[in-house]
């Protein structure tokens, strides 16, 4: 609700006050730096309050994450809304009741005080993904909350950047075009693929021809789940990562809980798995539930997931023997922790980025700050790298600390992790665990 509320915070600049109540799910989301974290990196411009033990959500009575209380210029309560909703209907509810009680003089168009924190967060900030492409030699960069792309070699010397830094929807060459909150990526021959989260698009990056088009979304958010169409004409919710293989791109479509894909020959998108119920269910692809999937990988034959909310892997079959959905580790929508082991004993804690490599798959364990080893076959989970506690430390296996990592690749016998809280990428060598810091050169803020 973040680009919504956005919205009706310009429209409505001199009548409404937006206060953000924080309820955490997670234990990682109790911490106030954390929390801090996340408001810088979703741009939030409004104060919000850390409810750690709920208390504020139980005073209200409230059952669902997003809940909006509206109360009138005395305090009283007028509205509630459970659930997302589009800018347009809010600003409805806001004109008439803006509209009421103007008429009975107690509007107070005086601005309020309050004092904006920023962060300074150097050549990057809050990256989410990196691609390393090891035949070509090149590593892209979401650089998130710059709203642009990085192209970089694998020891920091940049090559291009790709976007303007506006955050918005424009196609055009690298030096015009503009995402919003770009996510995961996906390289085919010399064509790079880009999940553009908050522009609810697909965009294409011809890395010849230096230009940058959209071929999938519309530039706004659907709020319903629906069965796609002409991949051009169709809106789409919180794309946030993709994986090719076989002239189909694969699509995490986090706000919709399912898996999407995109034929690129016939230009269509379509559901490919998950039911779009928010759940963690097996079963036939069309039945079965996943909750905000994250990160993608491609395996032999299987799509591998970070279904981010439910705090698990799943793993879908791309062959025709294996059309269902499995979960590799992981139990419920509240089932979560920081447990290695094998089968219902493992917990993770809101996994964002995957990498399946060598018949392992590397997790990017974002909550718990770790990398963990994932093995299919034995459905089993063990810390790689990563001390546990949020921080900014080269070293090797458990000495080295993360804040919050979202995005893994490798290539070349190096791990690429993309640590977003840290505005950094850190690079690990698989043989030998040790964590260094991947200095950029030639990259202006």
């Amino acid at each position: 609700m973040v680009p919504q509320l956005r919205g009706l915070e310009r429209r409505f600049s001199k009548e409404l006050v937006v206060l953000g109540v924080h309820s955490p799910k997670f234990p990682q989301e109790k911490v106030t730096a954390n929390l801090r974290k996340a408001v810088m990196r979703l741009g939030i411009t409004h104060p919000v309050l850390n409810d750690t033990d709920f208390n504020v959500w139980r005073l209200y009575g409230l059952r669902a994450w997003p809940s909006m209380l509206f109360l009138d210029p005395q305090g009283k309560i007028f509205g509630l809304h459970e659930g997302e909703a589009t800018t347009d209907a809010l600003a409805d509810v806001l004109t008439e009741a803006i509209r009421e009680y103007d008429a009975k003089g107690l509007m107070d168009r005086r601005p309020l005080p309050f004092q904006l924190e920023r962060e300074e967060p150097g050549p990057l900030s809050f990256p989410g993904k990196v691609l390393a492409d090891e035949k070509s030699g090149r590593l892209f960069i979401a650089d998130s909350n710059h709203n642009r792309l990085v192209i970089a070699r694998p020891d920091g010397e940049v090559l291009e950047v790709v976007g303007a830094g506006k955050a918005t929807l424009e196609d055009g060459p690298f030096s015009k075009a503009a995402f919003n909150n770009p996510q995961g990526m996906a390289l085919v021959d010399n064509t790079l693929y880009i999940a553009d989260t908050e522009n609810h698009a697909v965009r294409k990056v011809d890395l010849e021809r230096k230009e940058v088009t959209t071929v999938a979304g519309v530039g706004s958010q659907s709020l319903t789940a629906h069965t796609g169409g002409p991949a051009d004409s169709v809106a789409i919710s919180s794309p946030w990562d993709v994986a090719y293989k076989d002239g189909r791109l694969y699509i995490a479509m986090a706000g919709f809980h399912q898996i999407w894909e995109l034929d690129l020959a016939k230009q269509r998108v379509t559901p490919f798995a998950g039911s779009g119920a928010e759940g963690i269910v097996d079963g036939p692809k069309a039945q079965a539930q996943m909750a905000q999937p994250s990160g993608l990988s491609i395996g032999e034959d299987v799509l591998y997931v970070a279904d981010s909310e439910t705090s698990s892997v799943r793993a879908i079959g791309l062959d025709a023997s294996r059309d269902s959905v499995r979960t590799i580790v992981g139990v419920h929508l509240f089932a979560f922790g920081d447990t290695d082991g094998m089968g219902t004993v493992v917990r993770l804690q809101h996994p964002l980025g995957i990498c399946s490599h060598d018949g392992i798959l590397y997790l990017a364990d974002t909550y718990n700050n770790k990398i963990k080893r994932v093995y299919p076959r034995t459905q089993s989970a063990a810390a790689y790298l990563g001390s546990g506690k949020p921080g900014n430390e080269d070293g090797t296996g458990p000495f080295a600390s993360f804040h919050e990592p979202g995005g893994l690749s490798v290539a070349g016998g190096k791990l690429y992790i993309a640590d977003t809280n840290n505005h950094a990428i850190r690079v690990a060598d698989l043989a030998t665990g040790q964590v260094t810091t991947l200095q950029l050169r030639g990259l202006r803020e």
